[in-house]
């Protein structure tokens, strides 16, 4: 029985290079490469995609969309790593623990586009407690949030790493100021919420690393609700799952705890916190993971898995060097 062919078209940037790395050693799928030479040629590109029974998109939206565009085979599958699809008719969000229904559309489907780095965290916050009615569709989100600095592409990992035209100083940049990140669209859909939350990025000088921050005001919700029915309600969303993990619940007093963004680098693993202030009626959501693991490649090859039916013995917790 012949192996799937896996085709990463984009596998020379950063996320492709992360998936190729994560399935090298891999014995239970073929991947077919194109020819460096040949990395611009829309027919070597096209003929590949056609062949492959699933081909990754590693590409720019723009891109993206015409790698579609040159779909022949019904065949092949596509799992789209940029943000061109996500809330597209027709495509299948590909974060597998949104609900207890999506591993299964995920298996069945043709075109799956793979969450965002951002929205991962703060979808998986927030849709469970929006279900559970502790928050209300029209709560007003905000959220804030930090970045090792891969997440930016090959010409931001440059600057930062003080290669190329473009060095950066300082260690901190905020970014997104004029509230029209791209990931803002998939975050309101997903979480279930009716209005855009406020979005807030930063990058840090750190590689990779992730931190999602959502405050809540629970005097301000409209109905009496604690930070441990909202730690409860995640605890129940996530229970047996492999690669979230709903850490205790944080109350004012007992310590002061530090997050580290880096702690969860190569690995495919989400941390949810709840963080208590009981007696300023105050709760903070945080989401803490790899921003190239769970929040781009390490989901990719979870849903590769998922759409290939190779959930198995095998394991892709880490990553690291």
């Amino acid at each position: 029985m012949s192996k799937p062919k896996v085709f990463i078209d984009g596998e020379a940037g950063t996320t492709g290079l992360q998936i190729r790395a994560r399935l090298q050693h891999r014995n239970d799928i073929e991947i077919i490469s194109i020819d460096p030479a040949k990395r611009k040629d829309e027919l070597e590109r096209k003929r590949l995609l056609n062949m492959a029974d699933v081909a990754i998109l590693c590409l720019h939206d723009d891109l993206a969309k015409g790698a579609v565009a040159m779909l022949e085979n019904p065949e092949t599958r596509i799992l789209d790593a940029s943000s061109a699809h996500r809330v597209a008719e027709g495509w299948v969000y590909g974060f597998p623990e949104l609900t207890p229904a999506q591993p299964e559309a995920i298996r069945r489907a043709r075109l799956v586009s793979n969450p965002g780095c951002y929205p991962t965290g703060v979808i998986a916050l927030l849709r469970p407690l929006v279900e559970a009615g502790l928050l209300p569709a029209d709560f007003a989100a905000s959220v804030n949030a930090i970045s090792g600095y891969s997440g930016g592409g090959r010409q931001l990992i440059d600057a930062m790493e003080g290669r190329g035209e473009h060095r950066l100083a300082g260690d901190y940049r905020a970014y997104g100021l004029e509230l029209t990140h791209k990931h803002i669209p998939e975050m309101t859909v997903y979480s279930g919420l009716r209005h855009p939350p406020i979005f807030t990025p930063a990058v840090g000088r750190f590689r990779q690393g992730m931190l999602d921050f959502i405050p809540v005001h629970l005097w301000a919700l409209p109905q009496k609700v604690t930070a441990a029915e909202l730690h409860e309600a995640l605890v129940e969303r996530y229970q047996g799952q492999r690669f979230v993990r709903v850490m205790p619940l944080e109350t004012y007093g007992q310590h002061h705890p530090v997050l580290d963004p880096q702690a969860l680098n190569g690995t495919n693993l989400l941390e949810l916190f709840v963080y208590e202030n009981p007696a300023r009626e105050q709760a903070l959501l945080v989401a803490r993971f790899d921003n190239l693991g769970k929040g781009a490649s390490g989901a990719a090859v979870q849903n590769l898995d998922i759409m290939l039916g190779l959930e198995g013995p095998h394991t892709y917790e880490y990553f690291g060097d």
